[in-house]
């Protein structure tokens, strides 16, 4: 099993920790990772793109001039697309683009990304965090003394105070236990928990 160092708010060590080899060190799966980004990135997209075709938009109901002897170039409508107003050649149209995979890939994905920060030393255990009040100066010094700046910082329980502190600060982001993904773990350089976060988060996913 592999130890880690515990540091307090103030960025000094105050102990070790030993890490599950069931969650923080099993074999990477650098496939299982890169299928479980690709379907929440794609999960994600709304997809409620639409334009009309020349079928939708309204008018052109008669042909504007006659085949022959105008000078014109011969036209059908009106809201054929060439004309102001007419409709889109290839429209989009409102399509779902999810991506699924079973439980059992998602947590293999994020056992091999949550296993690929320790083997980066990339992630860091706090013995807790608790802030009095909303105050993003001092979460901001929590992450200096630690020596961090793009973050993942995952709590163990819905602290407002932390929340609120961190939500200003554009290369850290706050999450919990139950909403932790192998997305936000490798898109953010560091992983940031808390002591009893790391217990909860073997304890749901040994």
């Amino acid at each position: 099993m592999a130890n880690v160092s515990v540091f307090n708010m103030q960025g000094n060590e105050v102990g070790t920790m030993e890490l599950n080899d069931a969650v923080f060190g099993v074999e990477v799966n650098e496939n299982l990772v890169h299928e479980a980004v690709v379907a929440h990135l794609a999960n994600m997209r709304q997809g409620t793109q639409k334009a009309k075709t020349r079928s939708e938009v309204s008018g052109g109901g008669r042909k504007p001039w006659r085949q022959k002897g105008t000078g014109h170039a011969r036209q059908g409508s009106t809201r054929a697309p060439q004309w102001k107003g007419g409709g889109v050649v290839f429209a989009p149209v409102p399509r779902d683009y999810s991506v699924s995979m079973n439980k059992k890939e998602k947590r293999a994905a994020l056992k091999s990304a949550l296993t690929s920060r320790v083997e980066a030393g990339k992630l860091i255990v706090l013995d807790e965090l608790k802030l009095d009040a909303v105050k993003t100066k001092e979460f901001a010094k929590i992450l200096d003394a630690l020596k961090v700046e793009k973050a993942l910082v995952v709590l163990d329980s819905m602290d407002q105070n932390a929340i609120l502190s961190a939500r200003n600060i554009p290369s850290v982001k706050t999450t919990q236990v139950g909403e932790l993904n192998t997305y936000d773990v490798m898109k953010y350089a560091t992983v940031v928990a808390t002591k009893k976060a790391v217990s909860n988060i073997e304890e749901v996913y040994a």
